[in-house]
């Protein structure tokens, strides 16, 4: 898809259709819709005051433009995004996306999309064009009948009378965000045979041949000599071997004076059958996505790699199969981190904690000041916030903080929930350090403690994301499957501290 930018008039867009928000109660004899409504020979008027248009959140209407008109397009599609107090960027990028699925769907090839959003320019722009790549990736990679073939070759995003340097730059930025959004998002969909830790650690490095990041991938025998105990005994009952992807962004001048070194880290079970502890067969062909985590690492660093931002950024993955087997790690069992400590096994299942706990314990060894690991990690997230909110819990607020305001920022909500020292009791064994789970209570909360034990010395948040990395139905804005949650929080974040 080509896209642009433009600050013209919209009787002066040479376009099939225009997509244009609209406010709900906004009326036709008013300010840009007066002037819309007169452009278009009265259809916006008809629509509102026939009340077959009210400018709801997802509502459109769509009209061909023939007969008394003064626009350069034949189509009009009026797009409602509810109260315009409530406009925030996530609306901008959800108007954006329902024009271009709506449009997409009529077989429509150009698009100029008026956002009209107040403020930053080309952050509205950027906005706009993330949710135009978003609408656009659908899961049939693998269907071959009944296939959705209608494509839009060309976008254009229109600010009338903005600054002409913003626009471009917000296009393009634009562009790199949504492209690595759905790159996670079709990593997270491939089905486990076509994405084991061996296909994702040669996705990683395809990432940084073409996009100049350092990548180092650590294969078993390695892992042995750094001990990861807890990371491999998850991938002992598979014959797929595990990988622990390493990618890092370096700046073409890094900061003299800066000692930090954000890391982010990613759970990459590519299958999850559970273990020993074997899932329940309904819904188990969902658990291709348990990589989620890993996904988001590898489509973060994609982006970060293009935008070039200042300061230096580390991407851990570590990546394994957890299936059943003679050699499978039991229930029982008593395996031996990368920092020494003794975890003993309690559910098989609970094994997103396991690699991630080496996985830490490594970044915290290349350097790591601070670290954000990102999981599909407990199915009790779902209860407690179901596919609204993620959750975020760690040991320093500040950070907690700046995930919850860059999430809101880019429209993706995280809810911070407790971490207090008394959660950690759970979590006590009888026969080593800690147990790997902590009981029926608390259970999203027992893990992020779990991990605590591992991230001690750092500025650490913990992201779940079980909940809200794969959407059950469709939005006017976006297909179902994979959703690409926290890459555009972790990439704000990146923005936010290069700032500084």
């Amino acid at each position: 898809m080509q896209v642009e930018a433009s600050r013209a008039s919209i009787d002066e867009l040479d376009v099939q259709a225009l997509a244009v928000t609209v406010f709900k109660s906004e009326k036709a004899d008013e300010g840009f819709l007066r002037n819309l409504d007169e452009l278009s020979g009265g259809l916006v008027r008809s629509a509102l005051d026939a009340e077959e248009f009210g400018g709801k959140e997802g509502e459109t209407a769509y009209f061909h433009l023939v007969g008394n008109n003064k626009l350069k397009a034949r189509r009009l599609l009026l797009v409602g995004v509810g109260e315009a107090s409530d406009y925030k960027p996530a609306n901008v990028s959800h108007m954006a996306g329902t024009a271009v699925r709506s449009l997409r769907s009529k077989n429509v090839k150009s698009i100029a999309v008026l956002p009209r959003a107040s403020g930053d320019a080309g952050e509205t722009a950027a906005t706009a064009v993330q949710g135009a790549y978003i609408a656009l990736f659908d899961p049939d990679k693998y269907r071959t009948v009944e296939k959705e073939e209608k494509k839009i070759d060309r976008l254009v995003v229109v600010i009338e009378g903005a600054d002409e340097g913003a626009l471009q730059q917000g296009v393009k930025v634009g562009a790199i965000v949504g492209e690595s959004v759905n790159f996670t998002r079709d990593l997270a969909n491939e089905p486990g045979a076509y994405m084991t830790p061996t296909d994702m650690a040669e996705r990683a490095r395809e990432i940084a041949s073409e996009f100049g990041l350092s990548v180092d991938v650590l294969d078993e025998a390695r892992m042995e000599q750094e001990g990861m105990g807890s990371l491999l005994s998850v991938a002992r009952g598979s014959d797929e071997p595990a990988k622990l992807i390493i990618l890092k962004y370096t700046p073409a001048t890094p900061p003299s004076d800066n000692k930090e070194l954000l890391a982010f880290v990613g759970k990459g079970v590519t299958f999850d059958s559970g273990g020993i502890s074997l899932k329940p067969g309904e819904n188990m062909e969902l658990m291709k996505y348990d990589m989620t985590g890993g996904a988001t690492v590898l489509g973060a660093m994609r982006a970060i790699a293009q935008l070039k931002p200042p300061i230096p950024i580390l991407g851990v993955a570590p990546c394994t199969e957890n299936l059943p087997s003679g050699k499978a790690t039991k229930p029982g069992d008593v395996v031996k981190a990368m920092t020494g400590k003794t975890i003993e096994i309690i559910n098989t299942d609970a094994e997103g904690r396991l690699i991630l706990a080496d996985a830490i314990a490594y970044a915290k060894k290349l350097g790591a000041t601070k670290v954000i690991d990102m999981a599909t990690l407990t199915g009790a997230v779902s209860v407690a916030l179901g596919d609204v909110n993620a959750a975020v819990l760690g040991t320093d607020q500040a950070l907690i903080d700046e995930i919850i305001a860059a999430g809101r920022e880019v429209g993706e909500k995280f809810w911070q929930l407790p971490l207090d020292k008394e959660y950690s009791k759970q979590i006590k064994s009888d026969i080593a350090d800690i147990k790997n789970v902590g009981g029926r209570k608390a259970g999203t909360i027992t893990a992020a403690a779990f991990l605590k034990e591992f991230a001690d010395g750092i500025s650490w948040a913990h992201l779940d994301i079980a909940g809200t990395a794969w959407g059950d139905d469709a939005k006017p804005y976006r297909s179902k499957g994979p959703t690409g949650i926290a890459v555009r929080t972790l990439l704000r974040i990146v923005d936010r501290a290069s700032r500084k």
